[in-house]
């Protein structure tokens, strides 16, 4: 099966790899794992403002890791953007960049795992695997 990961589930599993669930390693290790370039851009800015200094990759270098840790990185295409709209606009959960991970999720119509409980108000919109 294939499945997205959200942006801190790809850093869990470069820095903290403890975080995740015994369900999720075993996702990781046997399914098809798809990361976004929208996670790649979020791990970018984080690492631009401080909110990372434990993850000193730069994002080439980042890219690389993952497709050696057989992550599949997916280009953001129109179909991605064009599903953005579709995702509700909740006012205690605005993170654009969880909703385009949303949107990414419903426009491949892939289960997403997460860490993040904001998720499970769009679990009518995709299947959602909690970490």
């Amino acid at each position: 099966m294939r499945y997205l990961v959200d942006t801190q589930i790809a850093i869990w599993t470069l820095i903290s790899p403890e975080k995740l669930t015994e369900q999720t390693k075993q996702i990781l290790q046997h399914d098809e794992i798809v990361i976004s370039q929208i996670s790649l851009f979020e791990i970018a800015i984080k690492q631009k403002i401080g909110k990372l200094p434990e993850l000193a990759l730069s994002i080439q270098s980042l890219a690389e890791r993952m497709e050696q840790d057989h992550f599949n990185i997916l280009e953001i295409g129109v179909n991605h953007l064009e599903a953005y709209s579709s995702v509700p606009l909740l006012s205690n959960h605005r993170d654009p960049f969880d909703r385009l991970l949303l949107a990414i999720a419903m426009s491949e119509n892939i289960p997403i795992i997460s860490a993040d409980t904001n998720f499970s108000y769009y679990a009518s919109l995709v299947q959602l695997v909690i970490n």
